[in-house]
């Protein structure tokens, strides 16, 4: 007997969206807005959005960290799925990037549960472990950090918190293993050195151009 072929595309991700993504003029009003205020147009599915609310919840995130927050679309989604109480840290190196997250933050109704720090991730992380540890921590930023990233992040997590990662898939270049492409290379050597890491449980999650997630065990 064969087993059965993963079966993941467009429609099904199309569908998952319709039935359990619920629609909000604001969200789909500010994803709109990124590319027409001059921001890449390179945010993520409304499907993964609901996913990253999905984790936060389902660990009881209070205190969040975003590596890279663009125009605010995912740290919304972020940010409405902590606890009451609960805060966001997201990091960005644009200033022009900033400003614009800092009016989604404020439409989508999340302004006093988030907090923009614009600079270097790199060297605003040092400054923020001593408020550690963390619930949930989510990296979308340059692919070549990731590693030291995650490394921060799996050192200022609680145990049984969550880390996300971004584009684990880089539109199927990580699967094609003959890509050169330089994003492809950092990405798959990334998936390799959080799989192999024995602190956390960790895997992909196949929806949108995938989302690597570790949760931290010791």
């Amino acid at each position: 007997m064969k087993d059965e072929m993963t079966y993941y595309d467009d429609k099904a991700s199309d569908y998952i969206t319709k039935v359990f993504v619920p629609q909000d003029k604001i969200l789909e009003q500010i994803l709109e807005d990124i590319p027409k205020k001059g921001l890449p147009a390179i945010a993520i599915r409304a499907e993964e959005g609901l996913y990253l609310q999905f984790l936060a919840r389902s660990c009881g995130a209070k205190k969040a960290i975003e590596i890279g927050t663009l125009g605010g679309y995912s740290g919304t989604w972020i940010a409405r799925g902590l606890v009451d109480g609960g805060k966001l840290i997201t990091l960005e190196k644009e200033s022009k990037h900033a400003d614009v997250a800092r009016e989604n933050f404020v439409k989508a109704g999340v302004a006093d549960r988030v907090e923009i720090k614009v600079g270097d991730a790199h060297e605003t992380l040092k400054t923020l472990a001593k408020d550690a540890p963390f619930d949930f921590i989510f990296i979308d930023a340059e692919k070549t950090g990731y590693k030291n990233y995650f490394d921060w992040a799996v050192e200022n997590v609680r145990v049984n918190g969550i880390i996300a990662a971004h584009n684990a898939l880089r539109r199927g270049t990580v699967v094609d293993t003959t890509s050169t492409e330089t994003d492809a290379i950092a990405t798959r050597a990334f998936n390799q050195y959080v799989a192999d890491e024995k602190r956390v449980l960790s895997t992909i999650y196949p929806g949108g151009d995938g989302m690597l997630i570790a949760v931290k065990i010791k």
